[in-house]
């Protein structure tokens, strides 16, 4: 049998390349060799967004059309929504009697979040508990791996804490799923913090060229590059992390230019600007078409709800029993 590999989304509408550099590359280039299950995180948007929730449902069929732009398969894939699985929601009730609070007050990525989104009253116990949420969304499949940016790695661990503990309470049933990276770990918007449409700073897959070029614009630079000849340090410029990204093989040698002083900032600007339009523009055209016949987006769903409905159903099942409920 496969390995299982499962990763969510948050519906809060296109996907960005931090998304795609985050995670999704490694679910297309692994994709045939798991069992895979990619879903999108509606209760979680909820956390955030209660006080707007209109558009989480016609994002969810944006984010779906995406996935399937960029190359997930879903005849390989279960691609479903989350709130579509009623067992998850039952299994963190079932969490959320056994995890300490503790566990989630220190976790980093809330207290990031709680400072970043300061206009917006998250003091809810639905951000608090997100992290028994997630580990609800994967231990109801009992996943193995994880793709995941480097930001969402402690509340993995928490879901590996989570799992530890059911096992210790009540019999050994749970896997603690491990991580896989991407090599872009971290990819930064456009003011420098990671790219988050809740930070304004992303480049959306379905930006035109102007559009992502204005944002390009937008990106920090070396400040004390005044003149053409300065030489420029690349450690502290944006655009500099993209061509890492776009550029692996040749890093060095752009790396020197800049040192050198042998390009400006402007003329780097436009060049991955370029570079990143160039290389959506299959992404963009596969997107056009599949928005033309939505009918086909809304039966992936519908089968993906089946198929996890059924495997989620034997894990409820076995956590009833485990704890003495059945």
């Amino acid at each position: 049998m496969k390995k299982k590999m499962l990763t969510g989304f948050r519906p809060t509408g296109k996907l960005h390349l931090g998304h795609l550099h985050g995670n999704i590359s490694n679910m297309i280039k692994y994709q045939k060799d798991y069992e895979n299950f990619f879903f999108l995180v509606d209760w979680h948007a909820l956390s955030t967004e209660y006080l707007n929730p209109e558009n989480i449902k016609s994002d969810v069929i944006e984010c779906i059309i995406d996935l399937i732009a960029l190359g997930i398969d879903p005849v390989l894939t279960h691609l479903y929504r989350q709130s579509d699985i009623p067992q998850i929601s039952e299994l963190t009730l079932y969490f959320s009697m056994i995890t300490p609070l503790s566990w989630l007050e220190r976790c980093p990525t809330y207290k990031e979040q709680m400072n970043e989104l300061k206009s917006r009253d998250i003091s809810t116990l639905g951000f608090l508990s997100y992290p028994v949420l997630m580990a609800a969304d994967i231990l109801i499949v009992n996943s193995d791996i994880i793709p995941v940016g480097e930001d969402q790695l402690p509340h993995l661990e928490i879901t590996r804490e989570i799992a530890r503990r059911f096992n210790y309470l009540y019999g050994k049933y749970f896997i603690e799923p491990k991580e896989m990276l991407s090599k872009a770990t971290r990819v930064p918007g456009i003011d420098g913090r990671k790219m988050s449409k809740s930070y304004n700073n992303a480049i959306f897959l379905s930006d035109d060229f102007d559009t992502i070029r204005s944002k390009v614009a937008m990106m920090i630079t070396d400040p004390k590059r005044i003149h053409l000849e300065d030489p420029g340090d690349p450690g502290i410029c944006n655009v500099f992390d993209f061509y890492k990204i776009y550029k692996e093989k040749e890093i060095e040698e752009i790396e020197q230019r800049c040192k050198q002083g042998k390009i400006g900032c402007t003329r780097c600007k436009e060049e991955i600007s370029g570079i990143i339009y160039k290389s959506l523009e299959d992404f963009q055209e596969k997107r056009n078409k599949i928005k033309q016949n939505l009918n086909y987006v809304y039966d992936i769903l519908e089968e993906g709800k089946k198929q996890v409905r059924q495997i989620a159903d034997k894990t409820i099942s076995d956590v009833r029993k485990k704890m003495g409920i059945d």
